[in-house]
């Protein structure tokens, strides 16, 4: 069990960001998993054939699945709420080469610890030079004798395998990462910090200004001391909580998104046969699928409308009250509003009699 304890200070200082440096790393993890979930298969299949024959050794090399630790300098925390990934690989680029040692060093570390014995936060701060064998790879091995050309040859295989196993995909997948920001946005105004952490994860737990998380790999406690935490919401880290609370960066919490098992579900939503004779068939179909929040573009490829059309219904929805717009960076959201979810509810009633 970990124990992360708040602060009045820390918890205005929580946030959440997406980042698609996390999701590169957790999706590697999860192609070296012996058994990923199932709901992700077809992704998996179609990455392991695009990827194969490309140069991922030293990337790949970095993530171990057996082992509890990921090291941080792959992820630094991100800036914004919504970063790209050219914002993202700046940040990589600009870590600092006694940084990505000590990273390399606590990796070392990690590899020769048993799982169950390590405390987190008692890591050692000095770390002493991996000895031969002790890191990962002959790569990885360079990238600590060498940092600087190590790190340009990392980013630019994160960027290769971006392009062929993320990129391809990231509408679909950060369409889910902006629905769980704004729910967590939600919760948090409505509830306050239990409500924001309360369904994180099954193994997450809030409780008099303490967050627990249990983890089966290693135990202990962290006092915030003004940091805040990072929150990041991943669509490959499932059944998974990641934490990561060793200075110097930033003590930070990667959840599974929520919905996360329907990411790949292109079946379409139902939509009540009551509701189309009184709104029209398209719009109808429209609230059916906002089952979560959506953009007009997701709308648009669903229902196989244009985007100007899409616009036009949603406008009509929302003057009747019926969807309201939420902003995510530079997107925009479209909620069913409570009306819209009565609505629903009676149109579905008689219509399965």
């Amino acid at each position: 069990m970990l124990t992360i304890t708040f602060t009045v200070t820390d918890l205005a200082r929580t946030r959440l960001a997406v980042s698609p440096l996390w999701e590169i790393v957790a999706s590697i993890r999860l192609l070296k998993t012996r058994r990923p979930p199932a709901f992700h298969a077809r992704w998996e299949d179609v990455t392991r054939s695009r990827i194969a024959g490309t140069d991922l050794g030293l990337l790949f090399d970095l993530v171990d699945p057996g082992v509890w630790y990921l090291p941080d300098f792959l992820t630094p925390p991100p800036q914004s709420p919504l970063p790209d990934l050219l914002s993202e690989l700046a940040a990589l680029r600009r870590v600092p080469p006694h940084q990505v040692r000590a990273d390399l060093g606590v990796l070392a570390y990690a590899r020769r610890t048993p799982l169950g014995s390590l405390q987190e936060a008692a890591v050692p701060r000095q770390l002493r030079r991996p000895a031969p064998g002790e890191l990962p790879s002959v790569a990885v091995d360079e990238l600590y004798a060498d940092p600087v050309p190590g790190v340009e040859r990392l980013a630019e295989q994160v960027e290769a395998y971006w392009e062929l196993a993320v990129a391809p995909y990231w509408g679909r997948i950060r369409a889910l990462l902006d629905e769980d920001l704004l729910y967590r946005g939600r919760r948090l105004g409505q509830a306050g910090p239990a409500g924001l952490f309360e369904d994180l994860a099954e193994s997450v737990k809030w409780k008099d200004g303490t967050l627990s998380i249990r983890h089966r790999r290693f135990q202990g406690a962290r006092q915030l001391a003004g940091e805040g935490l990072l929150l990041t919401p991943s669509a490959f880290v499932w059944p998974m909580v990641y934490s990561s609370t060793i200075p110097p960066w930033q003590p930070s919490l990667t959840y599974p998104a929520r919905g996360v098992a329907t990411l790949w579900d292109d079946t379409a939503a139902p939509t009540p046969v009551g509701l189309t004779a009184v709104l029209g068939r398209t719009r109808a179909e429209i609230l059916a699928h906002l089952d979560t929040p959506r953009s007009t573009t997701d709308l648009s490829t669903r229902l196989h409308l244009t985007p100007g059309g899409t616009s036009q219904h949603l406008t009509a929805l929302r003057s009747a009250g019926l969807v309201t717009p939420h902003r995510a960076g530079r997107a925009v959201l479209y909620a069913r509003t409570t009306t819209a979810d009565l609505l629903l509810a009676a149109a579905t009633g008689p219509a399965s009699l």
